[in-house]
C-alpha cells in the first residue's frame, strides 16, 4: 500500500505544481509573457549571431505561442488531477486495477515531459537560442522540471503487485 500512496502523492505534488503554474500565468500574465516575448524575439542573444533570422518579432505570434503554452498547462493540470482521482479510487483495489488506473497519470506525465523537452529545451533553448541570453534563459528550470516529472513517471511505471508493502 505504501508504494501506491507514494505514487499517488508524487502525482498530486506535480498536479499541485501545475495548478500553481496555471494560476500564476493567468493572474500574472505579463511576467511570463515577457519571457516568451524576449525568447521569440531573440533580443538578448549574442550580438551578431547568425541565427537571428529565426527571431519572430510579432506580438501576435508571441501572444499565440504563450497562450498555447497555457492551454497545454491547463490540459496537463486537468489530466494530472484526473489521474490523482483515478489512483485514489483504485488505491485499495487489486493490483491489476491499480495498474490500469495509471494510464491517465502516465499520459499526463508524458505530456508534461514533452512540454519541457519540446517547447522549452528544443524550441526555446535551441531554435530561439535561449541559452545565449543571460536574462531570459529558462533551461535550468525546464531541465529541473523535466527531471522531476521524468523521475515520477519512472516510479509510476513500476508495476504494482499483490502483497506489496
Amino acid at each position: 500500500m505504501i508504494t501506491r500512496v507514494a505514487k499517488l502523492l508524487l502525482l498530486a505534488g506535480i498536479a499541485l505544481y501545475y495548478t500553481l503554474v496555471v494560476f500564476n500565468n493567468i493572474t500574472d500574465f505579463d511576467s511570463n509573457y515577457e519571457f516568451v516575448r524576449h525568447v521569440l524575439s531573440m533580443d538578448t542573444t549574442f550580438p551578431g549571431n547568425h541565427g537571428m533570422w529565426r527571431a519572430i518579432p510579432s506580438p501576435g505570434f508571441h501572444l499565440a505561442f504563450y497562450l498555447s503554452i497555457i492551454v497545454w498547462e491547463i490540459a496537463n493540470t486537468i489530466l494530472l488531477w484526473w489521474g490523482v482521482a483515478g489512483l485514489l479510487r483504485a488505491l485499495r483495489l487489486p493490483a491489476g486495477a491499480f495498474n490500469g488506473a495509471k494510464r491517465v497519470p502516465m499520459m499526463a506525465l508524458t505530456l508534461s515531459l514533452l512540454m519541457w523537452l519540446v517547447a522549452f529545451l528544443s524550441v526555446g533553448a535551441e531554435w530561439f537560442l535561449m541559452w545565449q541570453s543571460h536574462t531570459w534563459d529558462g533551461r535550468d528550470a525546464a531541465f529541473r522540471m523535466f527531471a522531476v516529472v521524468g523521475l515520477v513517471l519512472l516510479i509510476m511505471m513500476q508495476p504494482d503487485a499483490e502483497g506489496q508493502p
